[in-house]
């Protein structure tokens, strides 16, 4: 039996390319305790009504009133305690949340809107769960094939759990902005621009499934940060200016010999159906030499670029 040294170093992890490692979850969102914050209202203000009164009347019917009895000091003291109650009163919008901090303590977040009465000296941050989208900067890169492109996307997301948004990642935004480019530039790299193999998602062609590749990936990344991707989409693709020329060259040559191979398809149809009814309504009987001629004729017709000058034939046509 063979024993391992503790310090000796383990297997290698091989991390496949757009596998994002993930860190540890360290906070999840939970409820902070409040109730109705018109009615805790009402009992603050009903409270330092009575006891501003009660402080009044103590002072008013003291024997000696610079020196208050000890019934003001205690009237003083739940003005005191009152104002401090009313310190939870917290203001939420809708589309808006209040994260809860007791010195330090994560308490819960408040998603009821409205006025709510939570725990008294809270700090309370305001973290929105509407959504939101940006544009990532156009961002150089090269695709699956080596050529240099340039392409940016739309991103639309949502704060979906507000503790690990503000506890989890230092300024989410920033972090959201930054991925979401990360993950664009690896996705960028991962296909061709155009003209991919038999079944493969192409830059310019495959849309919807670079779409939904990115919006895996992103998602992958900022899940940690407590953010859901809403959608993604590909804003702005183009090549790089320094190949740009070259490549629209090459382009535009795949663009004529597609309309070439159109033109002759078609043209070798016409010519087909053409001599299939000479054939069947017996108009003329043509042999092979005469069938060639014709063929010829028709193809350069049918095929050329500018229109065909006829030639009157006067004599045979084997002279």
């Amino acid at each position: 039996m063979s024993a391992t040294s503790p310090t000796s170093p383990g297997p290698a992890v091989q991390i496949a390319p757009s596998q994002v490692p993930v860190p540890k979850k360290i906070i999840s969102e939970k409820a902070a305790p409040t109730v109705s914050g018109l009615i805790a209202l009402l009992v603050v203000l009903i409270i330092a009504a009575v006891d501003v009164w009660w402080m009044i009347q103590v002072v008013v019917d003291a024997p000696n009133p610079d020196a208050p009895p000890p019934l003001f000091w205690a009237a003083f003291a739940i003005f005191v305690v009152d104002m401090l109650l009313a310190s939870g009163l917290a203001i939420v919008a809708p589309g808006d949340t209040k994260v809860v901090q007791f010195f330090g303590s994560y308490i819960g977040t408040i998603r009821k809107t409205g006025l709510r009465m939570t725990y008294p000296l809270t700090s309370r941050a305001k973290v929105s769960v509407k959504v939101r989208n940006f544009e990532t900067r156009e961002i150089k890169v090269n695709d699956a094939r080596g050529n240099p492109i340039m392409i940016a996307a739309i991103v639309v997301w949502q704060v979906a759990d507000t503790a690990e948004a503000k506890f989890a990642v230092e300024k989410y935004e920033e972090f959201v902005h930054v991925q979401s480019e990360a993950a664009l530039r690896h996705v960028a790299t991962i296909h061709p621009y155009d003209n991919g193999d038999e079944g493969e998602a192409t830059l310019r062609g495959s849309t919807d499934i670079v779409a939904a590749e990115l919006e895996r990936e992103v998602s992958e990344r900022i899940k940690v940060a407590g953010v859901s991707i809403v959608e993604t989409r590909i804003s702005s693709l183009s090549y790089s200016p320094e190949i740009a020329s070259a490549m629209l060259q090459r382009q535009q040559a795949e663009a004529i010999l597609a309309a070439r191979a159109k033109i002759v398809e078609g043209a070798v149809t016409m010519v087909e159906s053409a001599l299939a009814r000479l054939e069947d309504d017996e108009i003329v009987h043509l042999d092979e030499e005469r069938k060639a001629a014709m063929v010829s004729n028709l193809l350069v017709v049918l095929c050329s670029d500018s229109r065909a000058t006829p030639t009157i034939n006067t004599g045979s046509l084997y002279t």
